[in-house]
């Protein structure tokens, strides 16, 4: 009876073992990745977006392609009842 004590107090102690170094590399992970703050970026990759300029063809407006679209027509509200009584029946009746 004495073997099998000792073998669930080792069975213990390494689950215990397991679980308190599972915890410890969830922490780091959380840690590292969500509370350490972030490194700034570096000035010259800044400067290389603000110094491309940004030019817009607005001649594309006055092609005749859109010249020639049409507005949609306006719906109109539904007369009379909506829908059946019982949606599920088949048409054919």
């Amino acid at each position: 009876m004495a073997i099998t004590f000792i073998q669930q107090k080792r069975k213990q102690q390494y689950l215990i073992l397991c679980a308190t170094i599972v915890i410890l590399v969830t922490l780091i992970v959380i840690w590292r990745g969500f509370l350490a703050e972030p490194k700034p970026k570096p000035i010259a990759e800044v400067r290389v977006f603000i110094t491309k300029e940004l030019k817009i063809n607005f001649e594309v407006l006055n092609s005749q392609i859109l010249k020639e679209l049409q507005p949609f027509e306006e719906i109109t509200p539904l007369e009379g009842a909506a829908g059946r009584e019982n949606p599920f029946i088949p048409y054919s009746e």
